[in-house]
């Protein structure tokens, strides 16, 4: 089936792919499968060898798979740090995988059960598939496929059908080595291709929607395998009265509309103490009109279209509820159309309630709605009050900041700055509520979940023959 592919600069269909069907997944996953145990015979080591060669590749590619992104995404700037964040991830997972992995095997230790000891093994799972969004097509197709390489799985993975554009560039990359290409396959596809994943796949990585994820989980439970989940937030910031309001304001500004606020950790609500909020909201308002489009040049201002153009509509539909229903906008508000893309500069809204969609659902845009309360518990409660559980941070005194994290439903809390999960991976976290479920991809977790553990148990002495379960023979 030919999908086409629209450009979010200037909304003309100017590209498709083919989508992979069942039988050519169900082919390929044999094809990977066939040639996993070689790669696990690399050992640990050998494989983050050859992941380094691939780190190689992708830095001597920058052009191509950066120019592809760029088109894809209708922006520069994090199409380079998506690339230059692989090849970091390569690296770091090359250097400390192989020790983590070393360290995973018991020795003989004495089992609980007299004349009994017990060692482990862990084996990896064969197949890995990933199912991957648009929002960082490079960077979150591979996050999950790399520490599973290094665990010694093959990697069947599908970018977005919205993002599909990088696919060959960084085709090219793996095909300069034979060990990698032998154990990883990147498709095209829609959600029929991903689909079919679930079901070759022995583990699952799904990154989107609470929406789309809850079928990957029920697809993945019918094939009795493990599925992780990332999915969406709606993550609350608290600043508190001992808050700088404009440095608090320039750290609310940019973890709220840095990649256009379409990233799952944006902080999407704010609540801010009453004493500082006059000065905060007026530095906000400021610096958010001071935020430029990077139209009619990519390569100038600081942030681009819609990636997903449908994700306008759906913006623009929770900003005129909010007004609808009270809210006022102090800055932005309506999307535009410029050169056939849709953009949206940053919108701050005052005014909003807990019960209005653009406070309650996730709006993945530059849109911030700002809350202001009297007391602590009650901002705790506001921010507890969702059915997100992503991540959340905390501006003010340090430790009176970190004991209010301490208080909200999040997998990871960032003190005195936001968002800090999109550049700190070495944290392990999980998500709470409706953002997610199964081990965390940062942290040493990221890899270890690739792992099932195997029981080596070893009889010392005579085992026991058939005569030591006669009835009456274990009696008194």
């Amino acid at each position: 089936m030919t999908i086409p592919v629209r450009n979010p600069r200037t909304g003309e269909i100017d590209y498709q792919i083919e989508a992979a069907t069942a039988q050519e997944i169900g082919a390929t996953a044999r094809r990977l499968r066939a040639h996993q145990p070689a790669w696990l015979a690399l050992g640990a080591e050998g494989r983050a060898a050859v992941l380094l060669r691939w780190a190689d590749a992708l830095q001597a590619n920058i052009a191509g798979i950066v120019g592809q992104l760029s088109v894809d995404t209708g922006r520069v700037a994090i199409a380079n740090v998506e690339l230059f964040g692989v090849v970091g991830m390569l690296q770091r997972w090359a250097a400390q995988g192989p020790g983590i992995i070393a360290a995973l095997d018991l020795k003989e230790v004495p089992s609980a059960t007299p004349g009994m000891t017990i060692s482990n093994r862990h084996v990896p799972y064969q197949l890995l598939g990933v199912i991957a969004p648009w929002n960082f097509p490079l960077l979150l197709a591979l996050i999950d496929a790399i520490p599973a390489l290094l665990a010694g799985c093959a990697a069947l993975i599908k970018p977005s059908e919205i993002t599909p554009r990088f696919i060959p560039e960084l085709r090219k990359t793996i095909a300069q080595i034979p060990e990698l290409e032998a154990i990883l396959a990147v498709v095209e596809g829609d959600a029929e291709t991903g689909k079919a994943i679930v079901g070759a796949a022995d583990y699952v990585c799904f990154t989107g929607s609470v929406a789309t994820g809850r079928k990957v989980a029920e697809a993945a439970a019918a094939a009795f395998i493990p599925a992780n989940l990332e999915l969406g937030g709606k993550d609350p910031m608290i600043v508190l009265p001992s808050a700088d309001p404009v440095v608090a304001a320039t750290i609310a500004l940019r973890s709220s509309v840095a990649a256009n606020g379409q990233a799952c950790q944006s902080i999407e609500r704010l609540y801010v103490h009453r004493s500082i909020a006059d000065a905060f909201i007026a530095s906000l308002v400021e610096q958010a009109k001071a935020v430029d489009l990077n139209y009619p040049d990519i390569s100038q201002g600081h942030i681009g279209p819609f990636i997903f153009p449908a994700q306008a509509d759906k913006v623009q539909t929770q900003i005129d509820a909010a007004v609808a229903e009270g809210a006022r906008v102090l800055a932005g508000g309506t999307v535009e159309v410029l050169g056939g893309g849709k953009y949206l500069r940053p919108t701050v809204l005052v005014g909003v309630t807990q019960a209005m969609s653009v406070v309650a659902d996730e709006t993945f845009g530059p849109v911030i709605p700002v809350t202001i309360y009297d007391h602590i518990d009650e901002a705790v409660q506001l921010a507890n009050d969702s059915v997100y559980g992503l991540s959340a941070s905390v501006i003010g005194d340090p430790v009176e900041a970190e004991a209010i994290g301490e208080r909200i439903d999040a997998g990871a809390i960032s003190i005195n700055d936001g968002s800090l999960t999109a550049a700190v991976w070495d944290a392990e976290n999980s998500a709470f509520k409706l953002s997610g479920m199964g081990p965390s991809r940062m942290g040493d977790a990221g890899l270890l979940r690739y792992f099932r553990t195997k029981a080596i148990i070893r009889q010392t002495g005579p085992a026991a023959p058939i005569a030591a379960y006669a009835e009456g023979a274990m009696s008194g």
